[in-house]
């Protein structure tokens, strides 16, 4: 299979032959370098670290070593800087190594961010947001075109434009979307409201009501020129939640319960006529 060219072909383009020999000191160009020689990749676009999984990564390591090496590359002043392997160097340090195994490569300011999101993309370890943020870094830093960036690191143009939407999200979005209660899409969606305080508004509409992407893109329709009014705290009784909770359950759709002293009356909401289909389905 001839090999591609460029970034797009990930860390083989850092690594030839693509596969990581076993560490022997000073074969294959794999050097021993002392942990606090090497400094953390300034355009390291990856912010979040799971503590849990790096207290994993340390216990495999003081049982087996650092297998796969790190990639750095040398400094004026006798240290070095990250290219790739930010988790495989946190948990050495946690595993108390007083060195590690290093590949060196030069690389410049573009190139240091390039790489380390290329080696985030393929292994999915970066947020929405973080991915969104090295884009930005790429485009308005360095100049690159979105569908440059997009052949940098392996994804369509219409990927990389919709991420970097994300970075226009309204600051509750941002935080739901990092906290994983909302998806990409759900972001996305609510982005699509005109100010902060509507697509936070909408956010807890969907965040109480458990919305699909579908629903909530059904929603932002629905308020579309609209006035949003922030939501009302609840205070439905206890088994009026629970009626409205099962009823969107078993219709999949949002559902509204006005409880009055005479009565009242149910609303069952509907985004576009296949829904309506299937809603009178279930119904009749």
């Amino acid at each position: 299979m001839p090999q591609r060219s460029g970034l797009g072909k990930g860390l083989d383009a850092l690594i030839p032959g693509g596969n990581v020999p076993t560490v022997t000191s000073g074969a294959g160009g794999v050097q021993q370098v002392p942990v606090d020689l090497i400094q953390r990749n300034p355009r390291q676009p990856r912010v979040h670290f799971n503590e849990e999984e790096l207290t994993e990564m340390a216990m495999s390591i003081q049982e087996y070593g650092v297998i796969q090496p790190l990639v750095v590359t040398p400094k004026t002043d006798g240290t070095y800087i990250l290219i790739a392997g930010e988790r495989r160097l946190q948990a050495a340090q946690k595993a108390g190594l007083q060195k590690v195994p290093v590949i060196t490569r030069h690389a410049t300011s573009q190139e240091l961010l390039e790489l380390a999101l290329v080696e985030n993309v393929q292994r999915a370890d970066l947020n929405p947001l973080e991915e969104a943020e090295a884009y930005r870094q790429l485009t308005q830093e360095f100049g690159l075109s979105h569908d440059a960036v997009a052949r940098r690191v392996g994804k369509s143009r219409v990927t990389v434009t919709n991420t970097l939407g994300l970075l226009s999200a309204a600051p509750g979005v941002k935080q739901a979307l990092i906290d994983g209660k909302i998806s990409e899409g759900h972001a996305r969606a609510l982005r699509g409201l005109p100010s902060f305080k509507a697509q936070e508004t909408a956010l807890e509409q969907v965040l109480r009501l458990e919305m699909s992407v579908r629903q909530t893109e059904g929603l932002v329709r629905n308020y579309s020129g609209q006035k949003l009014i922030k939501a009302k705290k609840k205070t439905r009784s206890a088994d009026v939640n629970d009626i409205v909770k099962k009823l969107q359950q078993s219709l999949g759709t949002r559902v509204s319960l006005r409880n009055g002293k005479k009565g009242g009356s149910i609303t069952i909401h509907y985004y576009s006529s296949e829904e309506l289909d299937a809603l009178l389905d279930k119904l009749l």
